[in-house]
């Protein structure tokens, strides 16, 4: 959208590079923008709980500062003054991080994480952090700290999750930029389930701590524009992350390319994910419109035989489990019971697992990461829907409500977590209800301009969308 036409628009709902534009040029002013924002949100959370550690007056003081820099012409970067939200376990100096749970001490961070450090350098001003289900094992908004996080789209229905609050905040229009995390579909599931656009990187090119097999931090935007901008602040390397990858000279800028780059572009078209739930028939037409498009644009399209496995998929969760049955075995036993019951009964299930038993559900994870490369590798991109289901009721902890059966939902997600490829997800329909339908976009790994790129392309041949929701009343 053009800064024309976002002149139109209430300030909370332009985009970073608008808000940079008319900061630059002294038509607009930071504080401003923080105030139409704020005021905003006051509408909105009620209904939706996706802050923790809203601080207005603190959010002010970030953005008269701003406005001072730009005052004196001395920015620190583009995205100086621009509104963002972090989610609740990217740590920022002075505040706890709760990470979603009642169990966690509550001490204060000692210095900020990569994220919010290289946000804060570039001068970004912080609205908030946001909502997230307890320690992040959950695609849902439900917590033993938050208060309850909804979906703007259907307050009956959740985000999405783990990056509950931020998806929530990006589909509400609390300003234009957001970070959420992810390590099996946790930025792309509620970016899915919400309507926004996300971008999971190649392992490493956003540095995290603490740093994990599969885990990334990345942009939560409502547009690809958006989150290429903040691709120039977040990929820097830092030393604490030691899967940071070395600093490449990409050309972030470079995101808006004309609707050519698809002749001939070799697009796998992923519609069966192997196991896990089976896919909705609405979603499934979706995305089968989406290849139809990317197609009539010059991209040779071919369909994919699934990759990946039910022993592969159960293998991570258990795997997983037992990771989080010997850190919630290690709390003293107040605050072991104070995590949602569903997350215990799903930790405490790998109780009786021995050590092969162990080994070979860890070795799924590189099974995984082999079967996923090997399946790409034909292919410049492939597409898939993000999620085999839409957003389901609010008050459930997964599609199931089972803590034996619970991530059957991350099947299309999971693997390029392990495989390290960039895969963003980008709107692609709505059902006849009106909720909103995602389009998973994977490259090859280290490709993520490319997958930037192609969800360009994507974004413009869809053509309009509904109308973003607004706070009931």
């Amino acid at each position: 959208m053009s800064t024309a036409a976002e002149q139109h628009l209430p300030l909370h709902e332009w985009s970073a590079a608008a808000l940079v534009a008319a900061f630059s040029c002294r038509a607009l002013s930071p504080v401003e923008v923080a105030l139409s924002a704020l005021s905003h949100m006051e509408q909105w959370e009620p209904h939706i709980r996706a802050s923790y550690l809203l601080r207005p007056e603190l959010t002010l003081a970030h953005a008269r500062a701003s406005e001072a820099r730009w005052a004196n012409r001395n920015p620190l970067s583009a995205l100086d003054g621009v509104p963002v939200t972090l989610k609740d376990n990217i740590a920022t100096e002075g505040d706890p991080t709760p990470m979603g749970t009642l169990a966690t001490d509550g001490l204060p961070a000692p210095t900020d994480s990569p994220v919010a450090a290289r946000l804060r350098e570039a001068g970004c001003v912080l609205l908030c952090k946001t909502t997230m289900p307890d320690y992040g094992m959950l695609s849902s908004g439900v917590s033993s700290f938050h208060p309850l996080a909804r979906n703007p789209w259907d307050t009956r229905k959740t985000p999405g999750g783990s990056s509950a609050g931020a998806a929530a905040a990006a589909a509400a229009g609390y300003g234009p930029l957001h970070v959420g995390t992810d390590i099996g579909g946790s930025l792309r599931l509620p970016a899915s389930w919400c309507g926004i656009f996300s971008l999971k990187p190649s392992l490493g090119r956003i540095p995290i701590d603490p740093p994990y097999t599969g885990r990334a931090a990345g942009p939560m935007t409502r547009s690809v524009g958006d989150a290429a901008l903040m691709m120039r602040a977040l990929s820097w390397p830092d030393g604490r992350d030691s899967m940071s990858l070395p600093f490449a000279a990409i050309d972030w800028g470079n995101w808006d390319t004309p609707l050519s780059l698809l002749q001939g572009v070799r697009i796998g078209l992923l519609l069966d994910a192997g196991c896990g739930l089976p896919v909705d028939t609405e979603v499934q037409s979706a995305v089968l419109r989406a290849a139809h498009l990317l197609e009539s644009a010059g991209a040779i399209v071919t369909p994919m035989q699934p990759f990946f496995t039910r022993e592969m998929l159960d293998g991570m969760d258990h795997a997983w489990r037992m990771r989080s049955h010997l850190d919630l075995a290690a709390l003293p036993e107040t605050r072991r019971m104070q995590v949602l019951p569903y997350i215990r009964a799903w930790a405490d299930s790998a109780a009786g697992m021995g050590g092969t038993d162990v080994f070979r559900a860890i070795a799924q994870f590189h099974a995984t990461r082999v079967a996923t490369v090997a399946a790409c590798n034909a292919f410049d991109y492939v597409i898939s829907p993000t999620a085999p289901c839409v957003a389901f009721d609010a008050e459930l902890p997964s599609p199931t409500n089972d803590p034996l059966r619970p991530l059957e939902h991350i099947a299309f997600t999971v693997p390029f977590n392990m495989s390290e490829q960039p895969a963003a997800s980008i709107n692609c329909g709505y059902t006849h209800a009106g909720l909103p339908i995602g389009l998973q976009i994977a490259g090859r790994r280290f490709d993520d301009l490319g997958v930037l790129q192609l969800s360009r392309a994507f974004e413009r041949l869809r053509g309009a969308q509904r109308p973003w929701p607004v706070p009931p009343g």
